[in-house]
């Protein structure tokens, strides 16, 4: 009889042999989702037999993910933030890297400060459900030009228990917002065309094009999402931008031609820029 710890390191070695990028995660992440255990008691529990159906589903999992189908894809799934976010055609699987920006959104404001906030381009909602999790007395635009991806951020903040603080907007860009946010926070498709097409298969055949290509440069989402954000902030009000590793000096100088100010790069822990703040002028012309 197979035992969870046969079944894992058999996963495992197959991984490795494809030359996956992550085989030991990617063998433990679907194993432990076929198993109905956690990842962190799948060698725990490694002499547990394995029943009939379970092997089934996992042995499927693993040609799935043989084939080039990524894990949060073949899960319907992906964790952010120690959350879990439900996934579906239309939206981008959110990824580490963009903890950046809800980071340095959490450690600018206060958690009980009453705030307006508006997430450009929502998919999943990641950005959005994160931060009104942790701010329980924000309220959050989450915009998004796809129907099914707000389908998709509205299951996902119900499932976190903050439904009733997202407002879904369907909308290209910021257009459609008033006066009166105070965050405008947006990570959008930043990569140009011509690298799109060398991303690697799970990032190119299963992530949404449009959530990709930020055209030939990368730059023009936010040569929309700047003067629409200027628009909308109330005074003072602050502009977080998710970014390529290469694009932190063009995007700033672009918050500066629209007169942001207080302009802050940070980097991500692998120490690439990641996200761009810039504040609104508190008054004046701009």
């Amino acid at each position: 009889m197979t035992t969870f710890g046969d079944l894992y390191r058999d996963v495992r070695k197959r991984f490795r042999e494809a030359n996956l990028e992550t085989p030991d995660l990617d063998a433990r992440l679907l194993m432990a989702a076929a198993l109905e255990v956690s990842p962190s008691d799948l060698i725990l529990r490694e002499d547990d037999k394995v029943g009939g159906e379970q092997r089934l589903l996992a042995l499927k999992y693993a040609d799935q993910r043989l084939i080039g189908l990524p894990v949060g894809r073949i899960l319907g799934e992906r964790e952010f933030w120690g959350l879990r976010f439900r996934l579906n055609e239309e939206t981008l699987e959110p990824r580490p890297d963009t903890e950046t920006l809800v980071q340095a959104v959490l450690d600018r404001v206060s958690c009980e400060e009453p705030l307006v906030l508006a997430d450009i381009g929502t998919g999943t909602g990641a950005i959005a459900v994160t931060l009104l999790t942790e701010l329980p007395n924000a309220v959050c635009a989450a915009i998004d030009i796809s129907e099914r991806a707000l389908e998709c951020g509205r299951g996902n903040a119900a499932r976190h228990g903050v439904a009733e603080r997202l407002l879904p907007v369907r909308s290209d860009y910021a257009s459609s917002l008033g006066v009166g946010v105070d965050w405008v926070l947006s990570n959008p498709p930043y990569i140009p065309t011509k690298v799109v097409e060398g991303l690697s298969r799970e990032v190119r055949e299963h992530d949404p094009g449009r959530a990709l290509d930020g055209g030939a440069d990368g730059l023009e989402a936010y040569r929309e999402i700047v003067p629409q954000a200027l628009e909308c902030l109330s005074p003072g009000g602050r502009i977080g931008l998710e970014i390529g590793f290469d694009q932190a000096q063009e995007v700033s100088e672009l918050l500066r031609q629209w007169g942001f100010l207080h302009i802050e790069i940070i980097q991500d822990l692998a120490g690439n820029d990641r996200v761009v703040l810039a504040m609104r002028r508190e008054s004046g012309a701009f």
